[in-house]
């Protein structure tokens, strides 16, 4: 089997983002309370200011500036540029909850030649990072070989067996 189709790497799953922060305290309170996630521990041998936080199966790292004063500012909320995504139960709460904070937004629909559509909220954390709520689950996981899989936050398959499974068919 051709290793572009496999897991060369043999990795199991996302373990953490890092985001450099104009203020690891103004980032940690926008990561909890907006978020919410929650401190966990970060090893002692490190010599800079950070946080790490945890929830929903991942970790986000925040680390201090070395530079704050000239760090760059996003303030066009743009769904195509960078950004991490999270499934969330309600997109009506979410948008609710967004208004009552007074954090801009946009929104949009994308539509999938299924009859399948999926809402996306696009804000900003304090630095400009791009974050994204969605109801992406009402996709489905749809390799370009093979058929279709489940929806994203059900998908626990091991993509190199099934994969290998598609191949031999």
């Amino acid at each position: 089997m051709n290793n572009t189709m496999g897991n060369p790497l043999h990795l199991a799953s996302l373990n953490h983002i890092s985001l450099v922060c104009r203020s690891v305290e103004k980032s940690l309170d926008f990561y909890q309370n907006v978020l919410g996630f929650f401190s966990v521990r970060r090893p002692g041998s490190f010599n800079f200011d950070g946080a790490w936080l945890f929830n929903y199966g991942i970790g986000i790292h925040l680390l201090q500036s070395e530079d704050p004063e000239n760090m760059l500012k996003k303030n066009e909320i743009n769904p195509k540029d960078n950004h991490i995504s999270f499934q969330c139960e309600s997109m009506v709460a979410v948008g609710r909850k967004l208004k009552e904070m007074d954090i801009e937004y946009v929104q949009q629909r994308v539509e999938d030649s299924g009859g399948v559509s999926v809402d996306q909220l696009f804000f900003h954390d304090p630095d400009g990072f791009m974050i994204e709520i969605c109801n992406c689950d009402n996709l489905p996981v749809i390799p370009l070989v093979g058929e279709a899989v489940r929806s994203c936050s059900l998908v626990s398959f091991n993509m190199q067996q099934h994969m290998q499974q598609v191949v031999l068919k």
